[in-house]
């Protein structure tokens, strides 16, 4: 547990000079697509530990110099009110974030495209508030016959209809909130523009996974399957590669399908394609950076477990369709994976099943196990919680970290006065409580010093939880997954 399987180092030095190498081969500038996320690429972090979640950003900040953002949003995923699962926020409000936190890092921000545009009140307004803020906002269109038209694309009536976005830098990094925003036809209606303004600019993408230079079958790549089901991506051999060099290389259906047409416009754009095959696009370098197979692979088998019970909860939830769960209980059986390798999914059922209620297990990172049931005082997980910080603190389990002095007042203050229906406190309410007692008793500062300690631990509910306690848990770095069962809450508090 914990241990390194990913040369983060490493990684940064030879991300950023393979982009540079890419921008040098072009002359005057590189519209770089990035796939996946930018900042908090947490699904890398999990399945190649060692991986920083912020480790692109990192790379970007050595190239900051010959470096711009732009950022791309579909119109349509604003009317749909479209939202990240992994933050709870939707797409526009990400653009805003995304905004901030570049800024605040030092990264030049030069726009925002608003892709298939067409006049409606909720883009529009959105236009307006981003304008308010400064940033200017640039429209592109919805072509007909894309993509396979290559004639009408590549045309006045095509890319020509796009507002040219006017950029100052080398390096043009194009990123969105989310898959589908159309970054790939930003990078390609600017070289259109570009050429016809005389500027030699060209075309990369940058995507972590799938990682071309891996097994199709190594469990790091079946992971990024698992984490796109819902868009029916599927990995596959590069047969352009294959055909042109004789090796193989690992990409997806997607670019597969699409490289045809992205060749002939890159054709017609430039007067020939720089590039033989969807792989020769890519810059990614991640996979010469894993430096313990096995260490990547245990964690990334651990992550198609957790994405099987994520897409479990979702479909119950009705987010998703039950033919996502098919896909990955497929993918599990191609990989030789079973549920009941994910330690703490036992020791949670079989604590319910003995008190009747909602409980919740942790697996340690020493390996160890510890178990939390539903009380009258604490939820299941907030049980959970403070048992992991006395087992790792080694404090006794019958000591009290918070009177129940403390915890009564707070439960009529949720019930009484703030609304709540669910009189036990969840685990960030204990959290706190637990650091308010840490002034003045030495056991609740131990267990407070232990919470570092949590960071990458496994945890399983017997029930999906309520919104709080997942964030709780994201927050101390730890991997959740839940039964897709509800449970409800009844107030019981005189």
């Amino acid at each position: 547990m914990n241990k390194i399987g990913f040369d983060n180092k490493k990684y940064l030095s030879m991300q950023s000079e393979k982009i540079q190498e890419r921008i040098n081969a072009f002359g005057d500038k590189l519209y770089l697509e990035f796939g996946g996320k930018l900042f908090d690429d947490y699904h890398a972090a999990r399945v190649l530990p060692g991986f920083e979640p912020d480790s692109k950003i990192k790379m970007l900040l050595k190239l900051k110099s010959v470096a711009e953002i732009l950022v791309v949003i579909s119109a349509n995923d604003i009317v749909k009110n479209k939202y990240r699962s992994d933050l709870g926020i939707t797409y526009d409000a990400d653009v805003i974030r995304l905004l901030d936190i570049f800024k605040s890092k030092g990264l030049y921000v030069g726009s925002v495209v608003m892709t298939m545009y067409q006049p409606q009140p909720a883009v529009d307004g959105f236009i307006k508030r981003l304008e308010n803020l400064g940033m200017p906002v640039y429209k592109h269109y919805a072509i007909e016959g894309y993509p396979s038209d290559v004639h009408k694309i590549v045309s006045e009536d095509g890319y020509g209809k796009n507002e040219y976005v006017p950029t100052k830098r080398k390096l043009v990094v194009v990123t969105a909130p989310g898959p589908g925003s159309g970054k790939m036809a930003t990078c390609l209606s600017q070289l259109y523009h570009e050429n016809l303004r005389g500027v030699k600019a060209g075309y990369a993408k940058f995507e972590t996974f799938p990682i071309w230079n891996i097994p199709l079958s190594h469990p790091v790549n079946i992971a990024y399957e698992a984490a796109t089901a819902d868009l029916n991506d599927m990995n596959m051999i590069d047969p352009y590669h294959l055909d042109n060099y004789g090796t193989l290389a690992v990409n997806y259906n997607r670019d597969v399908e699409i490289f045809p047409v992205v060749s002939a416009m890159l054709e017609k754009i430039l007067g020939y394609s720089p590039y033989k095959s969807p792989t020769d696009m890519g810059v990614n370098m991640a996979g010469n950076c894993i430096v313990d197979d096995e260490v990547c692979k245990l964690a990334s088998k651990n992550e198609i477990i957790r994405r099987y019970y994520a897409a479990l909860c979702d479909a119950k939830k009705g987010r998703i369709s039950k033919d996502v769960v098919g896909k990955l209980e497929l993918l599990m059986q191609k990989s030789g994976i079973s549920v009941e390798e994910r330690k703490a999914i036992a020791p949670a059922m079989q604590k319910a099943e003995l008190t009747g209620g909602p409980a919740v297990a942790i697996e340690l990172n020493d390996g160890r196990i510890v178990t939390g049931k539903t009380g009258d005082l604490l939820g299941a997980s907030a049980a959970c919680l403070l048992n992991a910080l006395k087992m790792l603190g080694d404090i006794d389990d019958e000591i009290e970290l918070i009177s129940p002095n403390i915890i009564e007042p707070l439960q009529r203050l949720k019930v009484r006065h703030m609304g709540s229906v669910n009189p036990r406190l969840h685990t960030d309410e204990v959290l706190m409580a637990l650091s308010i007692c840490a002034v003045t008793d030495p056991k609740a500062k131990k267990a407070v010093a232990q919470l570092d300690k949590l960071k990458n631990c496994e945890v399983h509910s017997s029930v999906m939880l309520g919104h709080a306690d997942e964030r709780t848990f994201k927050s101390l770095g730890m991997h959740l997954t839940c039964e897709p069962q509800r449970h409800v809450v009844i107030t019981e508090l005189s």
